[in-house]
């Protein structure tokens, strides 16, 4: 797609400064367009439910694939608007270059979706947590009661899922079933953040911690 835009952008920048081509602009070529948004909104909205439904990177991919084609048909409709007047008003006709400008148009917003989707792809495969993720599960769980000390939280992906390790301190003449209890509430409330997310407390007596330190 990079390959392809940038070619675009080269015949684009041709036709700017060196040749010059007649667009032909008729009524189907906007029907064509207004069907391909159409039928691109349709499949996005389809493929974003699903993505978000399973977590799937291939899906929601897919989806911006659809997205970006949306953008890029309302920027050639606009470049053909722009070659349509300059044919209707001569004062205008600077225009006619509206549909190369078009083309440039296009080409920047697929180079810019396929940065940002493969700049995400990249963080998946390096198992990047999403950013604040991991301040945001430390307040939380320092903030709930039978919790002193919240640390070494770390929070990576795998695929579509999304593994959470959390150290806790307790006091340590509180029941192991206390400490059960607390650690299912921690969980809960984890998951609140992170729907699905497979978590694991680690729950540790506050005497042990002071004498490492």
């Amino acid at each position: 797609m990079l390959a392809t835009s940038a070619w675009i952008i080269y015949e684009a920048v041709q036709r700017l400064v060196y040749k010059t081509v007649e667009v032909e602009v008729t009524v189907w070529a906007f029907i064509v367009m207004a069907v391909s948004i159409i039928i691109d909104a349709t499949r996005s909205r389809v493929l974003y439910r699903a993505a978000r439904k399973y977590n799937s990177q291939a899906l929601e991919a897919d989806a911006l694939h659809f997205r970006t084609d949306i953008w890029s048909s309302s920027v050639v409709i606009l470049g053909l608007v722009g070659v349509l007047i300059s044919e209707r008003v001569p004062e205008l006709s600077w225009m006619k270059q509206a549909d190369a400008v078009a083309a440039i148009g296009v080409a920047g917003i697929v180079i810019y979706v396929s940065y940002n989707l493969g700049k995400r792809t990249i963080q998946g495969l390096l198992d990047t947590a999403p950013k604040g993720l991991t301040d945001q599960i430390n307040s939380t769980v320092a903030s709930i009661p039978g919790v002193i000390d919240c640390h070494q939280v770390r929070v990576r992906n795998s695929g579509p899922e999304i593994f959470i390790d959390a150290h806790i301190l307790v006091d340590p003449s509180q029941s192991l079933i206390t400490v059960h209890k607390l650690t299912d509430d921690i969980e809960i409330a984890i998951r609140e953040i992170v729907p699905g997310a497979d978590v694991t407390i680690h729950p540790e007596p506050v005497e042990i911690i002071e004498k490492i330190k």
